[in-house]
């Protein structure tokens, strides 16, 4: 198994099998983002140090105008993208293995959870996990505790309240709120500007 197998399976949304070599592969890539990511909490790091860290997160590149605010914290690392001027505060939990695209000029609030993986419901099949990819569009800013479910996609503009629990899509320029997350109203601005 190798990372670009194991993207490809997530990337199709099949099963993770409890005990599978795709199981397996996750939890053996999981250690590597353990070891990173308690390097970047353990002190303090320069803005440049955090990007690098995050670079061996991902395993590519991240944008000089990303910033992070640690704690933070990823289970998987290798299928997150950050988008350029994309902000992340302090003590936000990424779990990124069914994949996470941030857009440009995204603010993450402090404290918020993004989910991309499920479990099965039945008992017998509970190690089993679901793969589904958040897509977070440009511009849009994620209040403080917001949680995202697997599966969600937050169109360009949108504004999630503090708090939020999101589980279904939002669309572009609307402002959601509570738990589980409802329309509240536009946000009376144009798609943003590519």
């Amino acid at each position: 198994m190798n990372l670009h197998d194991f993207l490809d399976h997530v990337g199709t949304g099949a099963v993770i099998e409890g005990g599978s070599a795709h199981h397996t592969f996750l939890h053996q890539t999981a250690q590597d983002s353990l070891r990173i990511t308690a390097e970047l909490n353990s002190g303090y790091r320069t803005p440049q140090e955090v990007r690098d860290l995050v670079a061996q997160l991902t395993g590519r590149p991240v944008p000089e105008s990303v910033t992070v605010f640690p704690p933070f914290y990823c289970e998987f690392g290798k299928n997150l993208t950050l988008g350029q001027h994309v902000f992340v505060n302090m003590g936000c939990m990424f779990q990124d293995a069914g994949g996470i695209t941030i857009g440009d000029g995204t603010l993450i609030g402090h404290g918020s959870t993004i989910v991309t993986l499920n479990h099965a419901e039945d008992p017998a099949r509970r190690a089993d996990m679901l793969p589904a990819p958040v897509v977070i569009g440009r511009k849009v800013w994620l209040g403080a505790g917001v949680t995202i479910v697997p599966g969600v996609t937050i169109g360009d503009g949108a504004v999630v309240g503090a708090g939020a629990v999101v589980t279904k899509d939002v669309p572009a320029n609307t402002i959601v709120a509570g738990v589980p997350a409802r329309p509240i109203r536009a946000t009376g601005f144009d798609a943003p500007a590519e």
